[in-house]
């Protein structure tokens, strides 16, 4: 099965949807034609081999890159050119907790169970 993003006029992802394996070839006409859709599509991956990223409702389709860019996390975070994520400007620890990030401190901080 292949992915589909359908796209608005600012090349922000509406949604993602499947074709079957014999129309990937033609995935946009199969969706925007046969099934009258309308729209533009443009096909993504799980695994990341078609345009960067798997792309989800809210991304944005950067045609400069061929690559979707997920939402930003924070003013803070910086893209990464290479792989096109959200990169935070401060490494996550890997002391084996689990943390959630500050953007007042640009910091990482621990989440306490209580």
């Amino acid at each position: 099965m292949a992915h589909f993003a359908e796209l608005d006029e600012n090349d922000v992802v509406l949604r993602v949807l499947v074709v079957p394996d014999n129309q990937e070839h033609r995935g946009h006409e199969f969706l925007s034609n046969d099934l009258g859709l309308g729209g533009t599509w443009v096909q993504t991956s799980y695994n990341g081999t078609i345009r960067k990223n798997f792309a989800g409702a809210g991304h944005t389709f950067d045609r400069k890159r061929n690559a979707f860019i997920g939402i930003k996390p924070a003013a803070s975070w910086v893209l990464n050119e290479e792989t096109c994520l959200w990169e935070a400007p401060v490494p996550y620890p890997t002391d084996g907790l689990m943390y959630q990030w500050n953007e007042e401190t640009t910091e990482w901080k621990a989440i306490v169970n209580d």
